[in-house]
């Protein structure tokens, strides 16, 4: 199994209590702890309001961020889980992507799905389009981002995107261009763009929910003549780590405690994000355990999200001795 990390940049209010002054050498001091740990990349999410309400905390946008991670980080992968296509034209979208790649030194991934927060939609002035059409932008969008990086120019006359010869120079460095992981367990629809163009996926459910999807996928491969076994299927995990059943629970105690003033009556549903099923709270035994079921489905790629890491880097690091030796 490979391993990534999410670097906290406040939509989580993650960052609550941190000065915005030092805010950013947060993240960086977190991303090069990770540049120098186990772990194959790094993440954040492609949103611009806290969740899961909005408030006045900040929330640090993704793509700024993946161009400072590729100015202070030197091995490890960059991505964002996952970039929403019509946040921005996908010919400009693919010209900042091939930008990072070349800062990084061939290092950026392209984490991209349909989209889903509407608040952020409305507020920003994008409309809410129906899940149909955010859809259908995604798939028009990464054909104009695959054309882009392996030509150099994009032209396509789409429902939503018109692009005629867009130069998308220098291309990215990596050949054959920057890996696409499309995001979404959409059935009919995400998964059939994820069987056309996708070099990884990105859902998440139950051992049984991921094992349908999986086929799902499979299905999709067949129908459209790509390959299954070539699409590493990845999820993502809100992680809470601890030697003992008595350290976690004091760990989501705490977590608790901190978000609690700023979400209200919604503590409970947010917490169940780290207590409930799609969860992964536990000791190290307890998550390796899970997670190698996970493993025997078919999941090739763990992106864990630490909700202490602002804060408290120990149960990063006790995952990074007794989790990550174990799966690799």
């Amino acid at each position: 199994m490979r391993f990534g990390t999410f670097i906290p940049q406040g939509w989580r209010f993650d960052l609550v209590g941190i000065d915005r002054a030092d805010q950013w050498t947060t993240m960086r001091d977190l991303a090069q702890a990770a540049d120098a740990g186990p772990w194959e990349s790094l993440w954040v999410y492609d949103h611009f309001h806290t969740t899961p309400i909005p408030s006045e905390e900040p929330t640090h946008e993704a793509w700024t961020l993946m161009s400072a991670f590729a100015a202070s980080t030197s091995r490890i992968r960059l991505g964002q889980m996952c970039t929403c296509m019509t946040y921005r034209n996908p010919a400009y979208l693919a010209k900042v992507a091939a930008t990072v790649d070349i800062v990084s030194g061939g290092r950026t991934e392209m984490g991209i799905g349909g989209g889903w927060y509407e608040h952020e939609w409305r507020a920003y002035g994008y409309g809410f389009p129906s899940v149909g059409d955010r859809l259908r932008r995604l798939d028009e969008g990464v054909q104009i981002m695959r054309q882009a990086w392996t030509t150099g120019e994009a032209t396509l006359d789409g429902k939503f995107y018109q692009v005629d010869r867009a130069i998308v120079r220098p291309l990215p460095l990596q050949e054959n261009g920057i890996p696409l992981w499309i995001a979404g367990g959409g059935e009919k629809v995400t998964l059939k763009i994820a069987a056309k163009y996708a070099d990884y996926t990105n859902f998440a459910g139950s051992p049984e929910e991921f094992t349908r999807k999986s086929e799902i996928l499979r299905q999709h491969t067949l129908d459209v003549g790509t390959n299954f076994d070539a699409i590493v299927r990845s999820t993502n995990f809100n992680t809470v780590i601890g030697a003992t059943e008595a350290e976690v629970a004091e760990r989501l105690a705490v977590i608790e405690a901190r978000v609690a003033p700023h979400l209200g009556d919604r503590t409970d549903a947010y917490m169940q994000n780290y207590r409930g099923d799609q969860g992964l709270a536990g000791t190290p035994e307890q998550i390796v355990e899970r997670l190698q079921a996970m493993s025997d489905r078919g999941l090739g790629y763990a992106i864990h999200y630490f909700p202490e890491a602002a804060y408290d880097r120990s149960g990063i690091e006790l995952f990074e001795r007794e989790v990550i030796p174990a799966l690799s």
